[in-house]
């Protein structure tokens, strides 16, 4: 993806969920403008971090007593509980000098358990704010630590790389000499040289397909990035695999069954139906019904808040088709329901 498409997945997931971005990219690409431009955008503070520069004691804190207690003061760089939703961000963190650096920002990049706030040691992250991680790919061509497949595991990895048009968007907006943009437009591969492919060996786990589940659930990410990004979680045979299967499931008629037993669940699929999946979907409900006409007290309510969902010819032509099966009529037919139901009654007496 490049810096626009990453600025649009960072800003769902740092604005509607707890869990961490890692962005991988090579030198100059923009990640750290990207980062900075889209705080800007939301109103948020930026509160960067260089794990290449840091210590264990930069992180948690000089320890201090009180009495028989130890404590360890607050790092100059954490935001308060005070300050404005503040994206934190931990750059070229696999580029820190020491082991156990990366240990101590372990806990620090790994989204909290629902409900719980994000910490570091002793310290406690205000919900608001968010951490975003930074980092160049381990291909030979940087000077930096492997990162084990626990850590990589409990991020969502996101790959920029260089795009032209995107850089010359930025360009204009910038004011950049026109001589130089004038160059690259004629010549845009002196922009930047890719270096080898950006892969972080990742594969499927229960952490990262319970992470897809939270960005399916939350966010809204454009169509075109739904692989890339989750790519980034559970490898990208899997990310594969799982569209694909996705995409088949979208254009199967929701089975009458599931209406009946588990509308809260297939609610919004049935919304989304095209008009012949729809006609599927009512024409196996009434065979159904048919076959087997009692309801128990939450199928009935289903079944109506599944009428109540039907373009308005489809839901006169359903309910005139319940009516002719009589226990299906006597339960729809209660005065409860006629906020639903009363007006293709109306129609169809209207009719006789």
């Amino acid at each position: 993806m490049n810096i626009e498409q990453m600025k649009t997945v960072l800003k769902e997931i740092l604005t509607k969920t707890d869990l961490t971005p890692c962005v991988v990219g090579h030198r100059g690409v923009g990640k750290t403008a990207g980062i900075i431009q889209l705080c800007r955008e939301l109103g948020h503070g930026y509160a960067p971090i260089r794990l290449g520069q840091m210590e264990v004691g930069d992180l948690v804190g000089i320890p201090y007593r009180e009495g028989d207690v130890m404590y360890w003061s607050r790092p100059c760089w954490w935001p308060g509980d005070e300050v404005q939703a503040t994206v934190v961000h931990c750059d070229e963190l696999n580029r820190a000098q020491q082991e156990d650096t990366l240990q101590a920002i372990f806990q620090f990049v790994e989204p909290p358990a629902e409900g719980q706030q994000r910490g570091l040691h002793t310290h406690k992250l205000a919900l608001r704010h968010k951490v975003v991680v930074t980092i160049n790919p381990p291909d030979g061509t940087y000077q930096v630590a492997t990162l084990d497949r626990a850590l990589i595991d409990r991020m969502v990895m996101l790959y920029v790389e260089t795009d032209y048009q995107c850089w010359a968007r930025y360009a204009v907006a910038k004011e950049l000499d026109a001589g130089v943009r004038g160059f690259l437009a004629g010549n845009p591969a002196f922009l930047a040289r890719q270096g080898n492919p950006l892969d972080m060996d990742v594969e499927p786990t229960e952490r990262g397909w319970e992470m897809v589940s939270t960005l399916r659930r939350h966010c809204r990410l454009p169509r075109d990035l739904e692989m890339e990004v989750y790519a980034g979680i559970i490898g990208k045979e899997a990310a594969i695999s799982f569209l694909r299967w996705c995409e088949d499931q979208a254009n199967r008629p929701v089975p009458a069954t599931e209406v009946l037993n588990s509308w809260s669940l297939v609610m919004e699929a049935v919304r989304r139906q095209r008009d012949d999946a729809q006609a599927a979907t009512m024409n196996e409900l009434l065979s159904l019904l048919q076959v087997s006409p009692a309801l128990t007290s939450d199928q009935e309510e289903n079944l109506i808040s599944y009428l109540d969902c039907l373009p308005r010819d489809m839901r006169f032509a359903t309910i005139k088709s319940l009516l002719k099966i009589p226990s299906v009529a006597l339960a729809i037919s209660q005065d409860k329901y006629d906020a639903v139901v009363l007006d293709a009654i109306r129609a169809m007496s209207a009719e006789a």
